[in-house]
């Protein structure tokens, strides 16, 4: 390793990550665990539509505070 590095990494979920990203640039947020919220229930994408994704994966989801936001979704397509 380089002396530049560090020699321990800290092993972070998505929404940890995601709330670290959104410390930086003064937006207060709390990670939450996954599936412990209503909004990730149910289909993520219309099965009307041929060109919409099929395979969802839930990363989790953040509480934003002081916002008109409520909840951010984590969510991969693939």
């Amino acid at each position: 390793m380089h002396d530049t590095e560090p020699d321990t990494f800290v092993l972070q979920s998505w929404p940890e990550k995601f709330s670290d990203m959104l410390k930086e640039i003064g937006i207060e947020s709390s990670p939450k665990d996954i599936g412990t919220d209503q909004v990730e229930n149910g289909d993520y994408y219309s099965r009307y539509f041929a060109h919409t994704a099929r395979m969802i994966t839930n990363r989790g989801t953040l509480d934003v505070k002081n916002s008109n936001i409520d909840v951010i979704q984590i969510i991969q397509k693939g």
